[in-house]
């Protein structure tokens, strides 16, 4: 995981506005099927959303969960709805790197 600066996060938000929630969290929590889910969808996308249709008071604690077992970082919740980034492990597929670096 990295720290982001808030101009990062700002950078990040900007892009992950127009995605949609690839992962929703219903009535069964944060299961692990939905963890390798996670994890696989982020390793393609780099930035994703998920919507939490369940568990919306301990959001905040789930979304601290998953960012550690995927090993990305928590960009922001807003609403219902968490932003998740992590650095795609090849460098030449890296579709923020250069943003992020000017930010």
């Amino acid at each position: 995981m990295i720290e982001l600066t808030s101009k990062q996060r700002k950078f990040l938000e900007k892009n992950a506005q127009p995605l949609s929630p690839l992962v929703q969290i219903g009535g069964a929590g944060v299961t692990a099927e939905q963890i390798k889910q996670i994890d696989s969808l982020i390793a393609i996308h780099e930035l994703i959303k998920i919507k939490f249709n369940e568990f919306k008071e301990e959001k905040r604690e789930l979304s601290e969960e998953i960012s550690q077992k995927i090993n990305a970082t928590l960009v922001r919740i807003i609403g219902n709805t968490a932003i998740f980034y992590r650095a795609a492990e090849d460098s030449e597929k890296r579709k923020f790197e250069s943003g992020l670096l000017k930010a």
